[in-house]
């Protein structure tokens, strides 16, 4: 059996802004994050023989951005269809592809104009995202606030989680977003101002919702020998896992409160041979509030049901137990489907997060979209090279 645990490691990072209208093309800011993390690793597009996304809507995919770079005998590549959800497994089919000798130099990346194009809601977009989707929109129960209500309320009803907590969560991420100069919403905000924002979809506020972003994040692949020689310190790959449970649109769990991430994260810690006491800092895929609250639960962090008073207490913040979206998450720095939360833990690793720096992280726990709606979900554990 290939062994797996720290055989491989992020070198380098880039971003483009993120915004609200990119003006240009996704193959566009796709090349300019990618260009950005290898000049992080110090590298260049010579040194590429692999490319790596994932999409719903708009894409840019390895065909298009290969050339574009130069890069015309790629050794790897990967197009994987899915939404936030397989946005780490992207990642760690990558570490898998340079761990098995099928390539050196792997870029992961998604590039995204998901506000002035594809929006996530689906408008500009020609097709649904599956299926099922017909059988709802006769409802008018199509878009992800209306789905993930849904299983918010669930979790409110059964556990006496309260608006407040996920209220804290967004003052708590929008004060970490504030220490972050990438982030698109840096003004403080207070429990009042979650109160009072506008409804979306019941329970949810606008607050509770993660923002529409133009932009795209790139992360560098390769050996963790190699790593050591290149520009920047290495960040470990300890541990992927990815999977899947049952979809929530038709035939679901009986307990809407549990995701997927349940059953992955046993076999994700038990792989990196560390478990949730062992993690400094966690990046939490947070395309709502609840799926915070749910997934410090499902990865063992809280008791079940007592996500919303671990928040409340205090302990997600800079300076808590286990400080969460340290760059303000998708909720405030923009939402790049997944990869800006990896390259955050990356920072975090390196030490070089600047104001928002949990100091002496070793540990990092980066996640995707927990297995709501689609059956299918992704984390990573990283580690301080």
């Amino acid at each position: 059996m290939l062994e797996f645990r720290d055989r491989t490691a992020i070198a380098g990072v880039g971003y483009t802004p993120f915004g609200r209208d990119s003006g240009v093309s996704t193959l566009t800011l796709a090349c300019r994050a990618i260009m950005a993390a290898l000049d992080d690793a110090g590298l260049g597009p010579d040194d590429v023989d692999g490319l790596a996304t994932h999409r719903v809507g708009d894409s840019a995919g390895p065909s298009l951005v290969g050339p574009a770079l130069g890069i015309h005998d790629p050794h790897w590549h990967l197009d994987q269809f899915g939404g936030g959800s397989v946005s780490h497994a992207v990642v760690a089919q990558a570490a898998l592809a340079v761990a098995a000798g099928m390539a050196e130099t792997v870029v992961c990346y998604r590039a995204i104009n998901a506000r002035s194009e594809f929006r996530m809601g689906g408008t500009g977009r020609a097709l649904p995202v599956s299926p099922e989707v017909q059988y709802q929109a006769p409802y008018g129960y199509v878009a992800p606030p209306q789905q993930f209500a849904m299983y918010a309320r669930a979790h409110m009803l059964k556990y006496g989680t309260k608006a407040e907590h996920f209220g804290q969560l967004a003052v708590t991420q929008r004060a970490n977003a504030a220490k972050n100069p990438r982030a698109l919403m840096r003004t403080p905000i207070t429990l009042d101002d979650y109160l009072a924002s506008r409804w979306i979809a019941e329970p949810f506020r606008l607050l509770d919702c993660c923002l529409e972003t133009d932009g795209a994040c790139a992360l560098v692949i390769t050996s963790a020998e190699r790593a050591r020689d290149l520009r920047r310190p290495p960040v470990l790959v300890s541990a992927a896992a990815w999977g899947g449970g049952q979809s929530h649109l038709s035939g679901g769990p009986s307990d809407p409160t549990t995701t997927a991430a349940a059953a992955l994260a046993p076999r994700l810690y038990g792989q990196a041979g560390l478990g949730p006491a062992d993690v400094d800092v966690a990046q939490l895929y947070d395309c709502f509030t609840y799926s915070v609250v749910v997934q410090l639960e499902d990865y063992g962090f809280c008791a079940k049901g007592e996500g919303g008073p671990y928040v409340a207490s205090g302990a997600t913040a800079l300076g808590g137990s286990l400080p969460v979206n340290t760059h303000g998450g998708f909720l405030s720095e923009g939402y790049v489907h997944g990869v800006n939360h990896i390259a955050e833990a990356v920072s975090q690793l390196r030490g070089d997060a600047g104001d928002r720096q949990v100091p002496g992280a070793e540990v990092a726990l980066s996640t995707a979209q927990p297995g709501y709606v689609l059956p299918a979900t992704s984390a990573l554990i990283l580690r301080k090279g």
